[in-house]
């Protein structure tokens, strides 16, 4: 399995181009500012085809360059019904702060031509992967995470799945809730049931900073450590496989 990640724009954005391997078709993950010259770099160097662009969330910085990347390789864009109206108007998910600084320029967006819509607990077979996908507001309404499996077929046994985050879950941190769409309350109970409930061993792929795992954020993230101390007898302190 081919994983290509790298940080884009001046957000830092993790953009991540998944592959079965060389030479394949390939799914791109939150293509943000300035990421479509990474994923073509990427895709030149591994001889890939991207046929699909997921989206966790409809923030700017995560979906700026969806459409271009999307139209480039005639691929289906794939985001929550309830943050789809953000790639036509990506201000009303904003800050005043970001929206000052993005205000010195002329900036249009539009949707790609195949725009198909997500729901949780959805299974896309897509580039000859598998996602699962959970949809988990709370930083927006219509956040979701992507996980696929990656296991012993992949020649990696102690990782059971991938997991593509957004900003819902980082190292050592959480995804922000102060922005239109977000809610503190809604964020809590989506990393109580689409978390916390996760096995340790599958490894976090977040849309800003370093990768971790779900059993080192059990084990260390303060936020996690709060919900599990708030309910003792919660199984979702149990600890399966750690990294």
């Amino acid at each position: 399995m081919l994983i290509a990640g790298f940080p884009a724009g001046p957000w830092g954005t993790n953009c991540y181009v998944v592959a079965t391997g060389p030479g394949a078709e390939c799914v791109v993950v939150d293509p943000g500012k300035d990421a479509a010259s990474g994923v073509d770099q990427v895709v030149r160097e591994h001889r890939l085809k991207p046929v699909s662009v997921l989206v966790t969330h409809g923030h700017v910085d995560h979906m700026w360059c969806v459409a271009p990347v999307a139209g480039s390789y005639d691929a289906t864009a794939w985001i929550h019904p309830r943050d789809r109206h953000l790639l036509t108007d990506p201000l009303a998910g904003m800050s005043r702060e970001t929206s000052q600084m993005l205000l010195g320029g002329s900036y249009e967006w539009a949707e790609p031509d195949d725009v198909r819509e997500l729901s949780d607990l959805q299974e896309l077979e897509l580039a000859g992967l598998r996602f699962v996908v959970d949809h988990t507001p709370g930083h927006t309404e219509g956040s979701v995470t992507f996980r696929t499996p990656y296991g012993a077929e992949h020649g990696h046994a102690e990782v059971s799945e991938v997991m593509f985050s957004g900003d819902l879950l980082f190292a050592g941190s959480i995804g922000r809730t102060d922005l239109p769409g977000g809610d503190h309350p809604t964020m809590l109970r989506s990393l109580t049931e689409k978390v916390l409930t996760l096995p340790d061993d599958i490894v976090v792929l977040p849309g800003h900073g370093e990768q971790t795992s779900i059993g080192r954020e059990r084990a260390t993230n303060p936020y996690l450590l709060e919900l599990l101390d708030a309910d003792p007898e919660s199984p979702t302190r149990r600890v399966t496989r750690g990294l």
